[in-house]
């Protein structure tokens, strides 16, 4: 496969502007005659074809959840993770670049989505718009309107989708729920949620204290070599453009940058906050405040 640019990225499917990626991510599906996902009357034995998307990490874990479906793509930024997962699944087609996969559109039923947060929703229109089931994982998208956006292509498209909150399938999730919503707590008449990790860029100081090997207040101006197999243009992706450093990857890091993630909020609110939404029913929030 060609090496594809990161400014070809932005000129084609990822436009500088991310409020303009509904309309350019869709262009990465024209022409491409994908069948339906699920057809109908179809055999209830017979196996998904998946291709995953991030396959490194958060991604390796989901492909061993679903390792006894048909696994017929896999797609990395990072050929050594391709490596690792084409091990167990030698048949499977090779990506790069996302966009090339969606060009065999016709060969899968579903995708897995397991990139860093800045480009689940790229990933992840394509698929609804070519009527694939998606799984993506948390948190769904890196802001408000590319959420809206994903809601609007999902409610069109009529196909199973899932966000990797796996949390909400756990048994003492489901008991919490069932406590509230029957009474026996009582009325709820506020919600506190906390947690004890935080992704915040810290001082050296905090760093030790934290046992993180980064300690970093600011954007690093200096580049360090590109780790080998490590296609940085694909992984910025619609992100603007930057020199390599390792505050960003490999890792999670790249939660302490906006470009990239939304902190601790994004890695574990999703999580926490699904609690009290789920058990009290709500919906959008009306207002919301922040600072620190």
């Amino acid at each position: 496969m060609g090496h594809t640019s990161r400014s070809a990225i932005r000129q084609s499917a990822v436009q500088p502007s991310r409020r303009q990626f509904a309309r350019t991510v869709a262009g990465a599906a024209v022409g491409v005659l994908a069948a339906p996902a699920i057809l109908r009357g179809r055999n209830l034995n017979e196996k998904l074809n998946i291709a995953c998307i991030g396959v490194g990490r958060r991604g390796a874990h989901n492909l061993q959840q679903i390792a006894s479906e048909n696994i017929v793509a896999l797609c990395d930024v990072f050929e050594p993770m391709i490596d690792q997962a084409a091990q167990k699944h030698p048949h499977a087609r090779r990506f790069r670049d996302f966009r090339r996969l969606y060009d065999h559109a016709n060969t899968f039923d579903a995708v897995v989505v397991s990139t860093t947060e800045h480009t689940h929703a790229f990933a992840t229109l394509p698929a609804l718009q070519l009527g694939k089931h998606v799984y993506c994982e948390k948190p769904l998208t890196h802001n408000i309107y590319e959420a809206r956006v994903i809601r609007e292509a999902a409610a069109k498209a009529k196909v199973a989708t899932q966000m990797g909150n796996q949390n909400h399938a756990n048994d003492n999730f489901r008991r919490v729920i069932e406590l509230i919503q029957t009474g026996a707590i009582g009325p709820v008449r506020e919600v506190h949620v906390w947690v004890s990790r935080a992704w915040g860029r810290q001082s050296e100081e905090a760093a030790a204290r934290n046992k993180d090997i980064i300690s970093v207040r600011e954007r690093p101006s200096e580049s360090q070599p590109v780790p080998a197999g490590l296609d940085w243009d694909l992984w910025l992706g619609p992100a603007p453009a930057r020199p390599f450093h390792e505050v960003y990857y490999p890792g999670p890091r790249w939660y302490r940058w906006w470009d990239f993630g939304n902190g601790t909020m994004s890695d574990l609110g999703s999580h926490w906050n699904d609690l009290p939404f789920w058990a009290l029913k709500l919906r959008v929030p009306r207002t919301v405040e922040a600072f620190g």
